[in-house]
Parts: C-alpha cells; sequence; structure tokens
C-alpha cells in the first residue's frame, strides 16, 4: 500500500505486479486494449490509499492514474532525500559530551539511524 513515505518501493512493486498481470503495457508505452488498462486501473487502485483514489479516480485510463500518483508522490522523494541530508549532517557533526553517559550518546545514534531507516537510509553499523 502506497503511504508518504514508501514511493520509491511501491513504484518497483507496482511495475511487478503490472508486468506478472500482463498489463505493463498499459503505462508504458500506453495501449488502448480496454482489458489491460481496466486491469491495470483496478491494480493501481487497489494499492493506494481512499484519499488519492477519490483524488485521482476521475481519471480514464491506466497512464493517466500512474503519472498523476508519479507527479504527487515524486515530490515527496525530494523532501525524503533533504531529510536525509540533515539527518547525515547531524550524525557527522556528532559528538559525545563530557558529562553525556555512553547510554546516552548511543540512543542519540539509535535515534537518527531510527529515522535514517524510516526514509530508506541504512546506516551500518561500524
Amino acid at each position: 500500500m502506497l503511504n508518504k513515505i514508501n514511493y520509491t518501493v511501491w513504484e518497483i512493486k507496482m511495475k511487478m505486479a503490472l508486468k506478472v498481470h500482463q498489463v505493463w503495457e498499459a503505462i508504458e508505452p500506453g495501449t488502448d486494449n480496454i482489458d489491460k488498462t481496466n486491469m491495470a486501473t483496478a491494480l493501481l487502485f487497489q494499492s493506494i490509499p481512499e484519499t488519492l483514489t477519490l483524488q485521482i479516480g476521475a481519471l480514464d485510463n491506466a497512464k493517466a492514474i500512474w503519472d498523476a500518483i508519479r507527479t504527487r508522490y515524486i515530490g515527496a522523494d525530494r523532501v525524503r532525500e533533504a531529510r536525509l541530508q540533515t539527518l547525515m549532517t547531524e550524525f557527522d557533526r556528532m559528538k559525545m559530551n563530557d558529562t553525556e553517559t555512553i547510554d546516552d550518546f548511543s540512543g542519540k545514534l539509535t535515534e537518527i539511524a531510527s529515522k535514517s531507516t524510516a526514509l530508506g537510509e541504512n546506516i551500518e553499523e561500524s
């Protein structure tokens, strides 16, 4: 299911699902085959939240729906990248204060790592 932060993964999974159902050509390059368009549209609508369905439900073909979803969420990727950059900068600047315990500092590192993972970027333990 598509949500605010998983567009890139959703896109990869949906491409494969559409290919498995042999309807990807309704998206790329686009087709006039009504059966393929209807199947692709149904698969797309099953994978998006209700609020988005209400916003794009009037679109008449699978390619238009795909493009509308992409346009809406591609900005979210830019925001995600900016947040990741901010986290990485914060991570690079972290220093343990003299008054901090190892557990406190470890907690800060874990928090940054968790936020980063939620945005799709794993920070290696090393």
